[in-house]
């Protein structure tokens, strides 16, 4: 979500970052990665180890090397323990490789500059050790430090194909890198930052968003084939449950701006028009939202992905805007799906304004029919 409240936090000087020793499970998962494939005429080693992706998280890390050079331990400690198959972040805010007037290539870190160098150096390090070393990483990136993408996925996993747009086109990118898309044998895993929804009727705001939910939904229709999970921050808080002060953030004004249309009013990602839209594209996309198919009532201390600055007039005020949705086909199979942060204090959030979220699924029924 876009930090409206405050000036988004400048890159610091480069601390190399301290890494926890792996653990035990992260060992066995090197182990397993390394044999995986040698092994896969073994019948008996097929019958133990997943075939797809089961355990997936989500995180918007407003910055993923800030968090590599500040709160890099924690986090790492915290994949760690969770061994994740699949990790989906978002607001990566580093630029895509190509010199100055030269053509961008959004799959690749700049690193044509010494600055650029050292930062991609940093994450390359950070990306080297355990348990990062045992996924294979995808890049969506902008030209500039803004918005972007990255999906990692376990080594052991080989996605059918990964493509960066909603076209599902070769070579194209979603404008500032907010699309990666992963196809398995069985499912589609869709990575998206989504636009925020702004203040006012122009086109940076309104009207790119629901250009947006218009694509999104057209996406989910005509890719019905494979049931899809999607994952991210979808900047959206679809009911009042989503919140944790309905009347503040539906009344919320920029310098007292009213917008023409009453439906637009109030804090992005809570405007009545957004939650329409965003209730079309489950109820059409026949989709499941994981997490309040798991949880129906209000938690005040862990239900909400997104917390406003503890200094201010948002202190307090909290958001679920980060999200798996998954399709009918696979609510059955839903076995957990989890917040990880809590508190106005921010705990779990890793330095973050969003805290991680997870999704379990139990290896796939063939009886299952979502029912």
């Amino acid at each position: 979500m876009k930090r409206f409240f405050q000036p988004v936090e400048k890159d610091g000087s480069f601390k190399k970052p301290t890494l926890s020793a792996p653990s035990s499970s992260v060992k066995e998962c090197e182990r397993t990665t390394e044999n995986v494939y040698a092994a896969v005429d073994d019948e008996e080693n097929n019958k133990t180890t997943k075939k797809e992706p089961l355990n997936f998280l989500t995180w918007n890390a407003n910055s993923f090397l800030l968090r590599i050079k500040n709160n890099w331990p924690e986090f790492s400690k915290f994949v760690q323990n969770l061994d994740p198959d699949v990790i989906a972040i978002q607001e990566v805010r580093m630029p895509a490789a190509g010199s100055k007037g030269a053509p961008k290539n959004p799959r690749e870190l700049k690193d044509d500059t010494s600055s650029s160098r050292e930062e991609k150096q940093v994450v390359m390090r950070a990306l080297s050790n355990p348990p990062f070393k045992n996924y294979n990483v995808w890049w969506s990136l902008s030209d500039t430090k803004y918005s972007g993408t990255a999906l990692f996925i376990k080594k052991c996993f080989q996605p059918k194909k990964v493509s960066f747009s909603l076209d599902q086109t070769g070579s194209k990118h979603e404008p500032d890198g907010r699309v990666i898309l992963a196809e398995f044998e069985s499912f589609r895993l869709l990575n998206t930052y989504v636009p925020n929804n702004g203040w006012k009727d122009e086109e940076s705001s309104f009207q790119r968003r629901r250009k947006w939910d218009k694509r999104i939904l057209e996406f989910v229709l005509t890719n019905s084939d494979k049931p899809l999970i999607w994952c991210g921050d979808l900047n959206v808080s679809h009911e009042d449950i989503d919140v944790s002060h309905p009347d503040f953030f539906a009344a919320a004004k920029l310098n007292g701006y009213v917008p023409p249309n009453k439906e637009d009013c109030g804090q992005p990602g809570f405007t009545l028009s957004e939650r329409k839209r965003f209730g079309s594209i489950l109820k059409e996309g026949k989709l499941v939202d994981a997490y309040r198919y798991l949880h129906k009532d209000k938690d005040m201390d862990c239900g909400f992905s997104w917390s406003g600055n503890p200094v201010g007039k948002y202190r307090g005020k909290r958001m679920r805007i980060d999200y798996f949705i998954v399709a009918e086909k696979l609510r059955g199979r839903i076995v957990a799906c989890e917040m990880h942060g809590h508190g106005i204090e921010l705990e779990g959030f890793y330095g973050s304004d969003h805290c991680p979220v997870s999704l379990e699924l139990s290896d796939e029924n063939p009886s299952s029919d979502g029912n």
